[in-house]
């Protein structure tokens, strides 16, 4: 079994990231929480209207997202990344792939970096269907990688 790290423990760590990193954390478990009561409280259509245009997982804007961008979009990516995946482990819920992805969006949004958050489906022994969200920008694999085998892109949020 997993020992959980003690908030002495935790505390210490977040002391020794620097302010912009620390701020970066900041931001994300708020988009986190933010995400997190979207997904509980309004339906998905509503959802979907702040997310940007649906597309066919064979259209080429979905493409572009995996080319490489500016380094300096790509450097934001990664950071916006980090502090996402990070965030989510802490945060009093379980932050799986789809608030990652909203909430890596909006700070990618913020900083004027496009995303395109791809959502896919698999069949699984455990479930019928097990759906994941997953987020690319300037060429970077930003949230909910890496997929799982037999994933299969049914569209993306350009």
């Amino acid at each position: 079994m997993a020992r959980r790290r003690s908030w002495k423990s935790k505390a210490t760590r977040l002391i020794q990231v620097d302010w912009r990193e620390r701020a970066l954390l900041a931001e994300a478990v708020v988009r986190l929480i933010a995400a997190r009561m979207k997904i509980a409280n309004l339906p998905f259509r509503e959802i979907a209207k702040k997310l940007g245009t649906f597309v066919p997982a064979t259209d080429p804007r979905i493409a572009e997202a995996k080319l490489p961008g500016p380094e300096a979009k790509a450097k934001i990516a990664r950071e916006v990344g980090w502090a996402v995946t990070r965030a989510a482990e802490h945060v009093p819920f379980d932050a799986v792939c789809l608030p990652q992805a909203m909430a890596a969006h909006a700070m990618l949004r913020r900083r004027g970096i496009e995303s395109v958050m791809h959502f896919g489906a698999k069949k699984s022994d455990e479930k019928p269907i097990d759906a994941h969200a997953w987020l690319d920008a300037a060429g970077v694999e930003v949230t909910g990688y890496p997929l799982s085998g037999g994933m299969t892109e049914i569209g993306a949020f350009v």
